[in-house]
């Protein structure tokens, strides 16, 4: 029977019962579904391999994402995050989508950019071209060093070389393009980019200093899109209103930047949930917004001839499902399993969906209810129970303060007592 990710009312059932149905969806071992459970904990062994000076482990609230149909398969998301109101956004705009078909996603081949940066030279324009003109000679140097990737179908795959200027001057940057295959990549390409350094001060006679990797990948994106229908999300004024939110991110980057934001509370849950690395995703995906010279939104919204809203994203996605905390991690690793993933770019494809969907949800609610009703609903429980409530007075409490719209930690405090006067008297 084929397994489906449209799950009616997942948000209300007990806890047990949402990870049985994902043990089952992910055919996870009861040792897996103990272990995203945050039940069996982690075994202080696996933080002190991962960091320096560990002392225990920081859990986040890890949910999954239904409703998720991407090329034509069927998805659970697992998301860990501490922000309320995102995962039911991301379920909520991917049902939506199911009348357009879902969402298509792919991702280009699994090329990092490694730098070399060459100060001091005399001739940079000459130096560009005695580098361009023996680079096969430092591809060859390149893949000396990691035979394994190779062996894979990766490896160095060209070079390229750019003049910049700079406050000391000019320099000349050398990039070697590298395939990393289902890696992240950073350790592979900083390792071919150090070996290839002397070589390239012997071909130029200039000083070479940084040789790293960039979180630009701009050789490596992520692409999805995805066709909502005008019935299926409000009619043709929802439809508009989500387009106008869209030209104003587009035309002003201080509400570009949120625009942006949005998308990244979808992509980023998605990442930290396989133990893939936040910062360089981040870095990589503003970097982007920002390459036109311009800060611009990673999403476009457009409404068809039919008078539906079709959305697109485009963004660096340096995902890895080999090394790191994807392996290392127990919960990570489950997660992986509970996606079912066979390479890197499924996974880039599957987190541009769900940054997609992400940012459809926000601009929705924006254009029509305001982005407050659904999220502080949520943010109002979370209050409620950072102020030690009775869990018999929690649901009486929320309905209060957000009756009042006073969503805040002292009202809460008030409203707890209030009630126990009440009953106790």
């Amino acid at each position: 029977m084929a397994r489906s990710s449209r799950i009616e009312g997942l948000y209300k059932m007990p806890m047990a019962e949402r990870l049985r149905i994902v043990k089952e969806f992910g055919q996870l071992t009861d040792d897996e579904a103990l272990t995203l459970s945050g039940f069996g904990g982690v075994d202080p062994s696996v933080p002190d391999k991962m960091i320096e000076n560990a002392i225990g482990s920081f859990p986040v609230p890890l949910g999954v994402a239904a409703n998720f149909r991407i090329n034509d398969r069927e998805y659970l998301v697992p998301m860990a995050i501490e922000e309320p109101s995102v995962v039911a956004a991301a379920s909520n705009a991917a049902k939506m989508a199911l009348d357009g078909g879902g969402f298509s996603a792919s991702c280009s081949s699994p090329v990092m950019i490694g730098q070399v940066q060459v100060t001091g030279l005399r001739d940079p324009h000459g130096s560009k071209m005695e580098v361009l003109h023996r680079k096969a000679e430092l591809i060859s140097l390149a893949n000396e060093q990691d035979p394994m990737l190779i062996k894979v179908g990766g490896g160095a795959k060209d070079i390229e070389a750019r003049i910049i200027n700079t406050h000391s001057g000019r320099q000349l940057v050398i990039h070697i393009l590298v395939d990393v295959r289902d890696a992240m990549g950073a350790n592979a390409v900083n390792t071919m980019a150090e070996a290839i350094a002397p070589r390239i001060e012997e071909m130029t006679g200039g000083r070479v200093y940084l040789r790293i990797l960039s979180n630009l990948a701009t050789h490596r994106l992520a692409r999805a899109r995805a066709v909502w229908r005008s019935e299926s999300i409000g009619g043709g004024d929802v439809v508009d209103g989500v387009v106008e939110a869209y030209s104003f991110a587009e035309a002003d980057p201080f509400r570009c930047a949120t625009h942006n934001k949005g998308i990244m509370n979808g992509i980023d849950a998605v990442m930290l949930a396989t133990g893939n690395d936040t910062r360089a995703i981040e870095a990589g995906a503003h970097a982007y917004a920002s390459i036109t010279g311009a800060y611009k939104p990673l999403t476009t919204y457009e409404k068809t001839t039919e008078g539906d809203l079709v959305g697109t994203i485009e963004l660096p996605m340096a995902v890895g499902l080999i090394g790191g905390a994807t392996k290392v991690h127990p919960t990570a690793r489950a997660c992986v399993k509970l996606l079912g993933v066979k390479d890197a770019a499924e996974l880039a494809g599957i987190a541009a969906a769900v940054g997609l969907a992400q940012n459809f949800a926000a601009l929705r609610a924006l254009a029509t209810v305001g982005i407050q009703k659904g999220h502080m609903s949520l943010h109002a429980r979370n209050i409620v129970a950072s102020v030690d409530c009775p869990p018999e007075l929690v649901d009486e409490v929320v309905r209060v303060i957000i009756s009042e719209r006073k969503i805040r930690m002292d009202r809460a405090l008030e409203v707890v007592e209030e009630l126990k006067a009440k009953r106790g008297s």
